[in-house]
C-alpha cells in the first residue's frame, strides 16, 4: 500500500510543494470591449485586409462608389415608385438624372478650366511682377537674402583650401587640327490622325471605363436591392435576423443621411462661394465654387486647400492686396458658418465619428486609394463603426472610432474621483445640472459611482490612498455644488414652502450607516434636503436635548452593510430618540429596481420588516427620500395659536361691610 505522505528528501523538505490557495476572483467594474481572438490573429487579419484593399483597389473603388451612390439614389427611386412607376423605369430615371446632373456640372467646370488655361500665362506674369515689386519696394527681402549669401560665401572661403597654381598647358601647334562638337537636332515626324486620336483618348479611357462600371453597378444594386439584402442576411446568419437587420438599417440610415445632408450643404456652399467670388472679381468663379464645394468632403483641411487657388488669382487680377484679403476672409467666414452653425443645425452628429477618427481615417484611406480614398474616408469609416456597434467581436471599432463616450457617466465619475480630479467632477456636474435636478443627478451618476467604489472596497481592490482621494474629491464636489441652481421644473410649479419649524437647523437628522461610503451618501441627502428648505444636521443625535429633531434619516447604500447592522442602527436611533418619525434611505441601482423591485434588496427588505413594529418611511433613492420628507413635513401638526381665555378677577382685599 502506497504511503499517502509526500516524500521527504535529505534536506528535510517535502518533494512535492503544498497546494496553493485558490486565487480570489477580482472585481472588474468596466468590462473590456470585445476583440477578435489573440493579438497575433488581429495582426494577421489586419495585414490581410490592408493587402486586399491596396492591391485590389482597381476593382474595389468602383464597387464602393457604386454602393455609396446607390445609398444616395435609393430615396429618389422610392419617391418615383410612389408615383406608380415600375421598378426598372424608376431606377433608370434616377440614374439618368444623376448622370445628367454630373455631366452638366463637369461640362460647365470644363469650360471654366479651359478659359483659365488660356489666361494662365497672363496671370503668371502679373503674379511675378507683383512679387518682384514686393521684393524691391522695401528692400528688406533683398538685404536678408544678400546677408545670407554673404555669410555662405565667407564660410565657404574659410573652409576652402588654398588653390594650387594652374599647370602650364602645352600650346597647340599651328599645324595640329582642333576637334569641335557638331550640333545635331532630332525632329520627330508629324503624328498621324490615328496617333493624335490615341493620345487624346488614352487619358480618358480609364475614367470613362470606371464611370461606366459604376453606372452599371448602381443600376443592378438598385434593381436587386432586396435580393442583395437577403443574401447578406444569409451570410451573416438567419438565426440572428433581428441584429442583422438592425445593423443594415443603421448603416443605410447613417450613410444616406450623411451623404444627402453633406451633398446638399456642400452644394449650397459652392453656390454661395461662386456668387461672392464673382462679386469680388475673381476670374472663373464657377470653377472655384465647384472646387470649394467638392473639397468640403475632405475633413478639416478641404476648405483651406480650396481657398488657395482663388487667393493666387487675387494676386494676379488686383494691383493691390484688398482682393486677396477679401478672398481669405470670405472663405474663413464661410467655413466657420458651415462648421459651427449650419451643419450642426441640419444633421448634427449624424456620422457618429470622433474628430481623431476622422483625421486618422482620412490619412489611412488617402494612403491606400489616393484622392478617391480621401473623399470616401468618412463614409467607409462610418461602415466600420456600424459593424462594431452590432458585431460583438468587432466592438473595439466603435470604441476606437465612434463619438459616443467610452465610459458610462457613473464610470467616468468614479475614474475622476479615483484620480482626485475635483475640477473634472464639477464640470460633469454642471453639464448634468442643466438638464436634471440636483437629487436626480446624484441618483443617476454620483451614487452609482459610489456603488462601484463600494464593490471594489469590499473586494479589497481599493487601496487606502485611492479611497482617501475619492473621499476628498467627492466632499469637495458636494461643497462646490452648494450654490448650484436646479433647472426649472417642466410644469413650472415651485415646491410648496415648508413650515417654519422644519427650517430650523437640526430639524432633520441624517445618520450614516457603517458602509465604506455611507457617510458620503448622508452628506448628499443632507444637501438635497437643504435645497428643499430643511434644516439638516449630519451625524450626532440632536442639537441639544431640548430641541430634538423632527425627522430621523438613516442613509445606507445596498451592499455596504449587513442587514443585521442596518436593523441595529435603526433600533439604536429609535431608542435614543423615541417617538421621532424615521426615514430609511436604502439606495439601490435602477438595474436592481427593474429586476426584483427596489424593496426586494436585502437591506430594504430587512428595514421593511423592522418597520412593522413602528412606522418607517422607506426610500430607494434621493428623489424619493426628499419627497417623503416633504410629505412628512406637510402632514405634521402645526401648533395653532388661539386667543387666551379671560382670567378670573382676583378677590377683593379688605374687610367686608358689616350688615346694617
Amino acid at each position: 500500500m502506497a504511503d499517502p505522505r509526500p516524500e521527504v528528501t535529505n534536506s528535510g523538505m517535502p518533494d512535492t510543494p503544498p497546494p496553493r490557495p485558490s486565487a480570489v476572483p477580482q472585481h472588474r467594474g468596466v468590462a473590456a470591449a470585445g476583440v477578435p481572438g489573440s493579438a497575433l490573429h488581429v495582426l494577421q487579419g489586419a495585414i490581410l485586409v490592408i493587402a486586399i484593399l491596396y492591391f485590389g483597389r482597381e476593382l474595389l473603388i468602383p464597387l464602393v462608389l457604386a454602393m455609396l451612390l446607390s445609398f444616395v439614389l435609393a430615396p429618389v427611386t422610392r419617391g418615383l415608385r410612389r408615383l406608380h412607376l415600375p421598378r426598372p423605369a424608376s431606377v433608370l430615371v434616377a440614374v439618368v438624372l444623376a448622370g445628367a446632373v454630373i455631366l452638366s456640372m463637369f461640362g460647365l467646370v470644363g469650360r471654366q478650366a479651359t478659359s483659365l488655361a488660356e489666361n494662365l500665362p497672363t496671370y503668371q506674369t502679373a503674379i511675378t511682377e507683383k512679387l518682384g515689386r514686393l521684393q524691391a519696394s522695401g528692400g528688406l527681402i533683398d538685404r536678408v537674402v544678400s546677408t545670407l549669401q554673404e555669410m555662405g560665401r565667407s564660410a565657404g572661403a574659410r573652409d576652402k583650401p588654398p588653390a594650387s597654381p594652374p599647370l602650364a598647358q602645352p600650346e597647340a601647334l599651328p599645324s595640329q587640327p582642333t576637334n569641335r562638337p557638331i550640333p545635331v537636332e532630332i525632329h520627330n515626324p508629324d503624328p498621324t490622325a490615328f496617333e493624335m486620336l490615341q493620345r487624346v483618348a488614352e487619358p480618358l479611357l480609364g475614367p470613362l471605363a470606371t464611370a461606366g462600371i459604376v453606372a452599371i453597378l448602381v443600376i443592378f444594386i438598385l434593381l436587386y436591392r432586396e435580393d442583395l439584402r437577403d443574401r447578406l442576411i444569409r451570410l451573416a446568419g438567419a438565426r440572428d435576423l433581428h441584429r442583422t437587420m438592425a445593423a443594415m438599417d443603421d448603416a443605410a440610415y447613417r450613410l444616406s443621411r450623411y451623404f444627402l445632408a453633406q451633398t446638399g450643404m456642400n452644394f449650397g456652399f459652392g453656390l454661395v462661394m461662386t456668387g461672392v467670388l464673382w462679386l469680388v472679381g475673381i476670374p472663373n468663379p464657377l470653377l472655384w465654387g465647384f472646387v470649394a464645394g467638392l473639397m468640403r468632403f475632405v475633413p478639416f483641411i478641404g476648405s483651406f486647400i480650396a481657398a488657395g487657388f482663388p487667393a493666387l488669382l487675387a494676386l494676379a487680377v488686383d494691383p493691390g492686396w484688398g482682393t486677396l484679403v477679401w478672398v481669405l476672409v470670405l472663405f474663413a467666414l464661410g467655413e466657420a458658418a458651415m462648421g459651427q452653425v449650419f451643419e450642426p443645425l441640419v444633421f448634427g452628429h449624424s456620422t457618429g465619428l470622433s474628430p481623431i477618427a476622422v483625421i486618422a481615417a482620412a490619412t489611412f484611406w488617402t494612403w491606400l486609394w489616393g484622392p478617391i480614398g480621401l473623399l470616401l474616408a468618412v463614409p467607409l469609416t462610418v461602415c466600420l463603426v456600424v459593424l462594431g456597434r452590432h458585431v460583438d467581436r468587432l466592438e473595439f471599432l466603435e470604441v476606437m472610432l465612434g463619438d459616443s463616450p467610452p465610459l458610462d457617466p457613473e464610470e467616468t465619475f468614479y475614474q475622476r474621483a479615483l484620480a482626485g480630479d475635483a475640477d473634472a467632477l464639477a464640470e460633469q456636474a454642471e453639464r448634468c445640472l442643466k438638464e436634471k435636478s440636483f437629487a436626480a443627478y446624484l441618483d443617476a451618476i454620483a451614487l452609482p459611482a459610489l456603488r462601484l467604489a463600494q464593490a471594489d472596497a469590499v473586494h479589497g481592490a481599493l487601496s487606502p490612498e485611492r479611497r482617501e482621494a475619492l473621499q476628498a474629491s467627492v466632499e469637495q464636489l458636494i461643497e462646490d455644488l452648494e450654490e448650484a441652481e436646479d433647472p426649472e421644473a417642466e410644469d413650472g410649479e415651485a415646491a410648496a414652502p415648508l413650515p417654519a419649524a422644519w427650517q430650523v437647523p437640526g430639524s432633520v437628522l441624517c445618520l450614516p450607516g457603517r458602509g465604506p461610503f455611507d457617510g458620503l451618501a448622508a452628506m448628499m441627502l443632507a444637501q438635497a434636503l437643504q435645497r428643499r428648505g430643511f434644516g439638516v444636521q449630519v451625524g450626532g443625535m440632536a442639537a441639544s436635548p431640548a430641541t430634538p429633531p423632527k425627522l430621523l434619516c438613516l442613509c445606507l447604500i445596498e451592499g455596504g452593510s449587513s442587514t443585521a447592522t442596518a436593523r441595529y442602527l435603526l433600533r439604536r436611533a429609535r431608542r435614543r430618540l423615541p417617538g421621532i418619525p424615521a426615514l430609511a434611505l436604502a439606495w439601490t441601482t435602477s438595474e436592481d429596481d427593474t429586476q426584483a423591485g427596489p424593496m426586494a434588496a436585502p437591506i430594504a427588505a430587512a428595514l421593511r420588516a423592522e418597520g412593522q413594529s413602528a412606522p418607517l418611511l422607506l426610500a430607494a433613492n434621493l428623489v424619493e427620500a426628499t419627497d417623503l420628507a416633504a410629505e412628512q413635513a406637510a402632514a405634521a401638526p402645526v401648533p395653532m395659536l388661539t386667543e387666551p381665555a379671560p382670567r378670573p378677577e382676583p378677590p377683593a382685599l379688605g374687610m367686608a361691610p358689616a350688615p346694617a
